[in-house]
């Protein structure tokens, strides 16, 4: 028998080892995984993003979904023939795989949303297995589709104040607003070429959106009251109270630390150029803003609430740019979820004497969670007692929820502005900055009491929602509006002056006590006394400011440009929600007026109005010349 030599050996063992490996790799190319990429987009040719593409016969049950761009990338086994392509849970097209590593497909037509049910559909089905809205690579992100012809905008009904008799109701008592979201939406639905739903239109915002020119103010209050009467220019019968309420400046340097939580909506709907990428260069204006003692904490929510940036010196604006630029849109919407959490990060890092802040932005379109008008109340209202305020700012259109957003800014003592554009996100968080984010009086109330002798009746323009009993003026534990640094608040009131023979609402006679007669009084030259409540940041104690109005009531020519501007914008939101009070008004007239009161107009905003005005009248004539055809 020959001996074999150990080399030998070795080598046969490497023979061996090296045909296992060769028939291994040969093998293995039989099942060699193939790489298909491709984009899906319509017959117009604009991508698709949030179709499901899926292999058949599948070897794997991975599929996945079309990014915001339309292209996918899918890996398949070799038994895959076909790739599908589902929208909606429909199967839309079926493309035969063969040789191809590329495969573009067009979907003919796309399903459309018919119902919000639909719509959650397509939210669930794009719904990436990650927490949604951060830290997701673009390329990867599958983003859902909302189609842009399923309106889902909400607006809270409004049912315009009618004339009071003095005689029955000498008191008009009501909550101050600052909000001014509503202009600027009405601004984007005439923009778009729409004139905009009449409970749309709330005519006191649209008057607020507006600076004027009242006195600073001085001594031991933290605003000054303005008044005006004039005869009304929409019924030269009537007779026009103008009130304005100017809270004093503070120097920007000057503003207590902030304790700023940013609550950002990443849900899908928020895929929209004029929705996050807006927010984000909004958000982006106010972190240039920031000084080194205020702080910032980022929440998002989706599909689910996430803390994406824990509470951050303002001198780091690096890392808090960073983290808005990651944001992306995608999942359903758990507001309540996130307004909880956003909460519990500003409670951590509260700041005693410091402005304690949520800023929430989104398009309102809660749907997971506690998303109820009543309950998103409740939970704001439990946390306001901390401390913590709240300022909305609304993106968007097609679903925006304007009824909820309103209701969480005024419930959690805050403001709610609407941003349809980089300049109006310039003018909230930067020329605004102080007065959007820093409280210098809450719970401010008006009550407003007539004099018989000179007043027949009245009626408050605008502030439906803001209505209040004539006790709760005195009753401290009753919510009202805020006032930041430098804000104003304008009030109108048309008046039916004493003498005259119009027709005013009245009531039958008490059976058990009888009506007392209106007879002369001392203060005949007295038109009305305003007064006004209102408790500092601190304290839950109110204050009271009080002023007799008295004089000559001026004709609409010899009134100043505060009063006749803010007239002007009172005719255009009456004609817009097709006012019963609106008198004379006219487009023409309202443009008119607000040309003759521009005065200095620094960044365009007062001849903006005028140009809205001509373009709304333009909109209505053509809409009356094809309900005329028809």
């Amino acid at each position: 028998m020959t001996k074999v030599e150990p080399k030998f050996r070795d080598m046969k063992k490497f023979l061996v080892f090296f045909s296992i490996l060769t028939v291994g790799i040969f093998l293995l190319s039989f099942t060699m995984v193939r790489v298909i990429t491709g984009k899906v987009t319509d017959k117009s040719g604009n991508p698709l993003p949030g179709v499901v593409v899926k292999a058949f016969p599948s070897e794997t049950n991975d599929s996945v979904v079309t990014r915001a761009d339309g292209s996918y990338m899918i890996e398949t086994g070799d038994k895959a023939k076909k790739l599908v392509f589902t929208f909606m849970k429909r199967v839309v097209v079926e493309e035969v795989i063969g040789n191809r590593t590329i495969i573009d497909v067009t979907i003919p037509k796309e399903p459309v949303a018919t119902s919000r049910k639909d719509v959650m559909m397509m939210e669930a089905q794009s719904m990436p297995a990650v927490v949604v809205g951060y830290g997701v690579s673009k390329s990867t992100m599958p983003i859902n589709r909302y189609n842009g012809n399923f309106n889902t905008e909400g607006y809270a009904s409004v049912n315009e104040n009618g004339f009071r008799a003095v005689s029955a109701n000498p008191l008009s008592t009501f909550s101050i607003d600052v909000d001014n979201a509503s202009y600027s939406n009405i601004r984007r639905f005439i923009n778009n070429g729409q004139l905009p739903p009449p409970d749309a239109v709330r005519i006191e915002e649209m008057i607020n959106y507006f600076r004027y020119s009242y006195p600073e103010p001085s001594g031991e209050y933290p605003f000054s009251l303005y008044t005006e009467l004039s005869t009304c220019p929409w019924n030269r019968d009537h007779q026009l109270l103008h009130l304005g309420l100017r809270a004093k400046d503070i120097d920007k340097s000057s503003l207590p630390p902030a304790n700023l939580v940013f609550l950002i909506d990443v849900s899908g709907s928020m895929n929209s150029p004029n929705k996050l990428p807006l927010l984000k260069s909004a958000f982006a204006l106010l972190v240039n803003e920031l000084r080194s003692n205020d702080r910032v904490a980022i929440v998002v929510y989706a599909g689910a609430a996430g803390l994406v940036l824990e509470s951050t010196p303002g001198n780091r604006k690096g890392e808090i740019l960073e983290a808005i630029n990651n944001l992306e849109a995608g999942g359903s919407t758990a507001g309540g979820e996130g307004l909880k959490l956003a909460y519990h990060e500003a409670e951590k890092s509260f700041i005693d004497g410091g402005n304690n802040r949520i800023i929430l932005a989104t398009d309102g379109d809660f749907n997971v969670g506690e998303s109820s008008n009543g309950g998103m109340e409740r939970l704001v209202e439990e946390k306001r007692s901390l401390g913590v305020y709240m300022t909305v700012l609304g993106f968007g259109m097609g679903n925006i929820k304007d009824d909820k957003m309103e209701i969480i800014a005024d419930k959690g003592n805050g403001n709610y502005s609407y941003i349809d554009n980089l300049q109006e996100a310039r003018k909230v968080l930067v020329s605004e900055f102080g007065g959007t984010l820093f409280t210098i009086a809450k719970d401010v109330k008006f009550q407003v009491e007539f004099n018989p002798a000179k007043v027949k009746s009245y009626r408050l323009v605008g502030y439906e929602n803001r209505i209040l009993n004539e006790e709760d003026f005195n009753d401290d534990t009753k919510d009202a509006g805020e006032m930041g640094a430098g804000h104003n608040v304008t009030a109108l009131y048309e008046i039916v002056p004493a003498g005259s023979d119009e027709d005013i609402p009245s009531i039958d006679p008490l059976k058990y006590q009888k009506s007392t007669e209106k007879t002369k009084n001392d203060y005949s030259g007295e038109y009305l006394t305003v007064k006004i409540r209102y408790k500092t940041p601190d304290t839950e104690i109110s204050k009271l400011m009080e002023k007799s109005v008295k004089g000559y009531v001026m004709d609409p020519a010899e009134a100043s440009d505060n009063l006749k501007f803010a007239a002007a914008v009172a005719e255009f939101g009456m004609l817009l929600r097709n006012s019963e009070f609106a008198g004379s008004s006219t487009f023409d007239n309202a443009a008119s007026l607000a040309r003759s009161s521009r005065g200095f107009d620094e960044d365009g905003f007062r001849s903006e109005l005028i140009r809205l005005i001509n373009t709304a009248r333009d909109m209505k004539l053509t809409s009356n010349r094809e309900d005329q055809l028809e």
